[in-house]
């Protein structure tokens, strides 16, 4: 902590300097959990630090992905709830890193508030550290703006930006995908960090009862249900990448199945899904319930339980499925790669 640096004048327009110094000091010890030996790294610095190891590597290729909450952050001022909301940020960046068979190497992360507590701060970081840990990626550095006027004082955003690296010869490569190839599942844990725009309409959040036990949740409250981290997918797709042939990955983000599993499917085909094997979580049946939703809807706006989804042969999928449970994913076939000279997604 720099105890010379303090600014009266900075103060009485509302930012405190050493507020974010008292920030850095708390989170140090959730940081140094995402380093590679548990050794701290330098934070506070102008610059994060990454050693690239290339070792085995013939030609070498860096992905890169950006993210933030959106507004499931409102879920958290209402709970006062912070330590979980960093995951989903580590989540969002580094699901869609994997989908090019990449892994995620380094993580920095960028929060904006109106006032900074520090102990808040803490919370927010130790949740994205939790999210580093879960990815085997590194939190290398960050950035903490205090911005009065601009934001409400409860208040703030978070946002992430992830680095990984995969051999040129091994990026996820859809057009070798055919027809007859099989769709596989992996589950979500909730709404993840998505939709929760129409969420928190259809559920009036600000005014509703956040904490009380829900039936239709078996027993769990709204608000913890909605709280739920954004599930990351890094680890068991790896062990996938090592085994088998993968020739499609799709992170189910906003725009659901039918927004973001084209963007997996080469041109002239389709993907046919069969309804009654989508494993719908309560919590989407519950929103569509209580907003009159039309079902094309729901599957358009949310990940409806799948968080993810791999395509690969036929001859691999009992082999693909056995991976993925091994690595912790309940996984299942959800559909088929068909040919199509119109619409790309059909649930049926």
């Amino acid at each position: 902590m720099n105890e010379q640096s303090k600014s009266e004048s900075y103060a009485a327009a509302g930012v405190d300097i050493t507020a974010g110094y008292r920030a850095v000091e708390l989170m140090k010890r959730h940081i140094a959990r995402t380093v590679a030996g548990g050794k701290s790294s330098d934070i506070g610095g102008f610059g994060g630090l990454f050693e690239l190891d290339l070792a085995g590597y013939r030609h070498p290729v860096l992905v890169s992905g950006t993210d933030g909450v959106g507004t499931k952050l409102k879920l958290a001022f209402l709970l006062d709830k912070h330590n979980t909301v960093g995951i989903d940020c580590v989540a969002m960046c580094v699901n869609d890193v994997i989908c090019c068979g990449a892994k995620p190497l380094f993580f920095l992360d960028y929060i904006a508030c109106g006032k900074n507590v520090p102990e808040k701060i803490a919370d927010i970081v130790a949740g994205v550290c939790e999210g580093c840990v879960q990815a085997g990626s590194e939190l290398v550095g960050g950035e903490t703006a205090e911005m009065p006027g601009f934001y409400p004082i409860d208040e703030y955003d978070l946002a992430g930006f992830s680095v990984g690296i995969v051999e040129k010869e091994k990026v996820i490569d859809k057009n070798r995908m055919r027809a007859g190839d099989v769709m596989i599942a992996l589950p979500s844990s909730g709404v993840h960090s998505n939709g929760f725009s129409l969420v928190r309409k259809v559920f009036d959040v600000e005014h509703a009862d956040l904490t009380a036990p829900v039936a239709a949740l078996g027993g769990k409250s709204l608000g913890e249900v909605l709280l739920t981290p954004t599930k990351i997918y890094v680890k068991p797709m790896l062990a996938l990448f090592g085994e088998v042939t993968v020739k499609g990955v799709s992170h189910i983000t906003g725009g659901g199945f039918y927004e973001n599993m084209p963007r997996s499917l080469p041109a002239g085909l389709g993907v046919e899904i069969r309804r009654a094997d989508v494993r719908v979580l309560p919590i989407f049946d519950l929103i569509q319930k209580t907003g009159n939703i039309p079902e094309r809807d729901m599957f358009n706006t949310f990940n409806m339980g799948v968080g993810m989804s791999v395509v690969v042969a036929p001859e691999d999928a009992d082999r693909a499925l056995e991976i993925l449970r091994a690595n912790g994913e309940d996984a299942y076939t959800v559909g088929r790669i068909v040919e199509t000279g119109g619409e790309r997604i059909r649930i049926c």
